[in-house]
């Protein structure tokens, strides 16, 4: 498991302007959050940190792969993630922090007294929000499915039919 103060940013020693911070992120990061749906995961993140007066302009640039399995067929696939995230820090005082709420998604408040922002949970958040929706097997060079053969013909063995066997059972409980 990767050392958490790796994704700490001590910004009070910081000059103001710009600083470049890169991330290797793996299987193990994900042990102090909620599990993904994805495995085998080699993520690089690069954060763009710009220290202002009391803002905090981060930009963070996500790009690896994880392995997911296809919505279609079920297989596993290697799956590229390639994303990028704006998210404004402001300090304020320290009572005023309890009262800011979530309104505003880019936009987060720390108090003054703080000396250390980590940034581990936005990477976990805009990973997770770098996955698309939908997982389907890319086509390859020439427009065909690359997704698993056998689990293709038998959906399309089950669409083509007139009367699919996977209705069978539902239609018992048709009302009238």
């Amino acid at each position: 498991m990767k050392n958490r103060r790796e994704f700490d940013i001590a910004f009070v020693g910081l000059t103001p302007g710009i600083h470049e911070y890169s991330y290797a992120v793996d299987d193990s990061f994900f042990d102090k959050f909620e599990k993904p749906e994805f495995t085998n995961s080699s993520i690089n993140i690069h954060l763009s940190f710009d220290k202002k007066q009391s803002i905090f302009l981060l930009h963070f640039r996500i790009n690896g792969v994880v392995t997911i399995p296809c919505d279609r067929c079920g297989d596993d696939y290697a799956m590229t993630l390639w994303d990028e995230f704006d998210i404004v820090i402001k300090q304020i005082d320290d009572e005023l922090v309890a009262q800011k709420t979530d309104d505003d998604a880019e936009v987060a408040y720390i108090g003054r007294s703080e000396s250390i922002l980590d940034v581990s949970p936005w990477i976990y958040e805009f990973i997770i929000l770098s996955v698309p929706i939908q997982h389907i097997h890319p086509d390859d060079k020439d427009g065909i499915s690359t997704c698993n053969p056998i689990a293709i013909q038998y959906l399309n063995n089950l669409t083509n039919s007139s009367n699919p066997p996977i209705w069978d059972d539902l239609k018992k409980h048709k009302t009238q």
